[in-house]
C-alpha cells in the first residue's frame, strides 16, 4: 500500500530516476507533486508494472498532478561526471522545471545531494513506499522509454525500441558488431567480459 504522503498537509515532491544502468542514452528523472487526495489503484512502482500500465497511468499522473518535469542528462555528461552524480543532476533539473515549488523532497534511494535548501528524505525502495516517487518513476521511465524509441529509428541495429539501452547480449552483440554511437555512454563497460571475440 503505497502512503500519499510523508508528513501530512506539507507539499511534497516525489523524485526518482531511470536508466541508471544502461548502456546508451540518457539518465532520466521526473519529480511530481500529487494532490493529497490523488489514488489510483495502478499506481505502483514502476519495475511492478507492464509497459502499458505505465502507458496508461502517464497521462493520468501528468493531467491530476499539482506540478510535474522530466529532465535529461546525456551520455556526454554521464560520462563527465559519473552515473551517480548524473542521476542527482537530473532531479535537480526536473525539481527546477516545476511550476510549483514544494516545501519538501523525497527522493527514492538512500543517498542524494542537496537541492537549494529544501529539506529532503531519501526512502530505499521509495517508488514502492509512497505514491508521488511511484508517480515519478512512471514519468521517468516512460519518457526515457519513448526518447529510446525515438533514437532507436537512426541506429535500428542496436534494438533501443526493445532493450531501451539496457546491457542485453543482443545490445552488447551489435556494439560488438557495429561499434559505438554517440549515444553510447563511453566510460561503461560496454562489452561483456565473458564475450568471446574471433
Amino acid at each position: 500500500m503505497l502512503e500519499p504522503y510523508l508528513i501530512k498537509g506539507r507539499l511534497e515532491a516525489g523524485c526518482d530516476e531511470a536508466g541508471r544502468g544502461c548502456l546508451a542514452g540518457p539518465v532520466t528523472a521526473a519529480a511530481v507533486i500529487l494532490p493529497p487526495d490523488f489514488h489510483n489503484d495502478l499506481l505502483n512502482d514502476s519495475k511492478q508494472l507492464t509497459e502499458r500500465q505505465r502507458e496508461l497511468l502517464r497521462p493520468i499522473i501528468e493531467r491530476e498532478a499539482i506540478a510535474w518535469a522530466v529532465a535529461f542528462v546525456s551520455p556526454q555528461e554521464i560520462d563527465e561526471i559519473n552515473i551517480l552524480r548524473a542521476s542527482f543532476i537530473a532531479m535537480h533539473r526536473a525539481i527546477d522545471q516545476l511550476s510549483t515549488q514544494p516545501e519538501a523532497l523525497l527522493i527514492d534511494g538512500n543517498r542524494f545531494i542537496k537541492y537549494r535548501d529544501l529539506p529532503h528524505t531519501c526512502i530505499v525502495k521509495g517508488d514502492g513506499k509512497m505514491m508521488s516517487i511511484a508517480a515519478a518513476s512512471v514519468l521517468a521511465k516512460t519518457h526515457r522509454d519513448e526518447y529510446m524509441q525515438h533514437i532507436a529509428m537512426e541506429y535500428p541495429q542496436y534494438a533501443w525500441d526493445k532493450n531501451k539501452g539496457y546491457p542485453t547480449p543482443a545490445h552488447r552483440t551489435a556494439i560488438e558488431q557495429y561499434g559505438a554511437t554517440p549515444y553510447h555512454r563511453m566510460t561503461f563497460q560496454l562489452l561483456d567480459p565473458q564475450m568471446k571475440l574471433f
